[in-house]
């Protein structure tokens, strides 16, 4: 089982959206202004949408070596300050959202397996939900879904660090959809990342 760490803003009903269960075991750990967590008990840190970038700038130095020991991270929000190693990510709502569609790439690992485009292609009947930026990626990165301009959307990086790190522009992946729903392509692409890593990641508990 693997052992995460989830970032809290303190955010109301976080802890709906990261449920534990036979793939994952999580710990919260509340942004205060005393921010330093000890990062060496845990395989995973997830850090999801609406985090405090500014906060995490404050630990980038614990970040890069928790990912140099081979942990993963999962980032699913827009990280605005450069605490993510290899990477940046760019906001831009110059395209009209009714234009962005999302494409799949390269997949050497299945994390797309099982996973309904038309779900993130389409919310609610609304299209481009995720259109408020895309990701530098590093390169030689994996660039799972791109946008209609070919704007990296979902990256899988294992080039960066000796670690895995799935980030993504923005959308809310966790074990549970804000509208209370386990099936949907936003879960399923979580999923398959955490199935992924507990096969290989170092195990921080032996």
């Amino acid at each position: 089982m693997l052992h995460a760490l989830l970032i809290s803003n303190g955010l109301v009903g976080l802890e709906k959206y990261y449920v534990s269960n036979e793939l994952v075991q999580y710990t919260t750990c509340l942004i205060t202004r005393d921010f330093n967590p000890d990062l060496t008990p845990y395989d995973l840190l997830v850090v999801p949408n609406g985090s405090d970038h500014v906060a995490m700038l404050k630990i980038k130095d614990k970040v890069r070596d928790f990912l140099a020991a081979g942990k993963a991270l999962m980032c699913c929000d827009g990280f605005f300050t450069a605490w993510v190693p290899g990477n940046h990510w760019v906001m831009d709502n110059a395209h009209r959202t009714q234009d962005v569609r999302y494409t799949a790439g390269p997949d050497r690992h299945g994390l797309l397996q099982n996973l309904h485009l038309d779900e993130l292609n389409f919310s609610h009947g609304m299209t481009g939900w995720w259109a408020c930026g895309y990701i530098q990626a590093a390169p030689g990165a994996e660039v799972l879904l791109a946008d209609t301009w070919q704007r990296p959307i979902v990256v899988l990086d294992e080039v960066s660090t000796n670690g895995r790190m799935l980030l993504t522009a923005s959308g809310p992946l966790a074990d549970v959809t804000y509208a209370g729903r386990s099936e949907n392509a936003l879960v399923t692409l979580y999923r398959n990342f955490l199935q992924l890593i507990s096969t290989s990641t170092v195990p921080a508990h032996g």
